[in-house]
């Protein structure tokens, strides 16, 4: 049997660190939430090796490097608010609740976000609320948003979802062009929302961000 509190610890010390991520919180995080229990059970072997997880059709966990470089770059504090858009079966939502005050999970997908929201709330994760409905919409009832972390590939940001970012607020996403990636952090001030390149990364695109394009892992 695999000893998964073993596999997190390699998972942070040949993948996290050495990619320069190392906010205390964030390796602490990672080095809390078992990953295992975020994906299908057929997929937990796998869970922790240095690769995206296939959660459902067109759907992927983030391998573990490109999504703690991802939160290193939103610069998350303890006391903002977090939408994760495309949460899954909440493995992101689990590790940013342990590093702000609040976070909004919203996933499109009724069987996983019904996975997600019985998997953190056994966990204890009691300020994660988990929301199902269009990933583009974003969680509109619930702005403004410190941050907004999309988990997938995007070809634009609908502008509904730069609307809920608060003043100073960060959006990180993976944005996408044919099969190339780059990881960028938009960032919204009163007149307008500058975008900055963090590193390059690919990621199939996610449902409402535009047509899907072929990807290969």
């Amino acid at each position: 049997m695999q000893d998964y509190a073993v596999a997190r610890e390699y998972m942070v010390d040949c993948q996290v660190r050495p990619s320069d991520v190392t906010r205390y919180g964030i390796v602490e995080a990672m080095l809390a939430v078992p990953r295992e229990r975020f994906v299908p059970s057929s997929k937990r072997p796998v869970a922790y090796a240095g690769e995206s997880v296939e959660l459902a059709k067109n759907r992927w966990l983030l391998d573990p490097r490109v999504f703690a470089k991802m939160i290193d770059s939103a610069e998350i504090e303890p006391g903002d608010d977090v939408l994760d858009i495309g949460c899954g079966m909440g493995y992101s939502s689990a590790v940013l609740s342990r590093l702000c005050r609040s976070v909004i999970a919203v996933e499109n997908d009724e069987g996983m976000a019904k996975s997600a929201e019985e998997t953190l709330s056994s966990l204890g994760c009691d300020n994660v609320a988990v929301l199902t409905g269009p990933l583009e919409a974003g969680a509109e009832s619930e702005k403004p948003f410190d941050v907004i972390l999309v988990q997938g590939g995007i070809g634009d940001v609908p502008q509904a979802l730069f609307d809920q970012l608060s003043e100073g607020g960060r959006l990180v996403a993976i944005w996408m062009d044919g099969s190339f990636g780059q990881v960028k952090v938009s960032t919204k001030s009163e007149l307008s929302v500058s975008h900055r390149w963090i590193f390059d990364a690919a990621a199939p695109i996610l449902p409402g961000f535009s047509t899907q394009v072929a990807f290969t892992l």
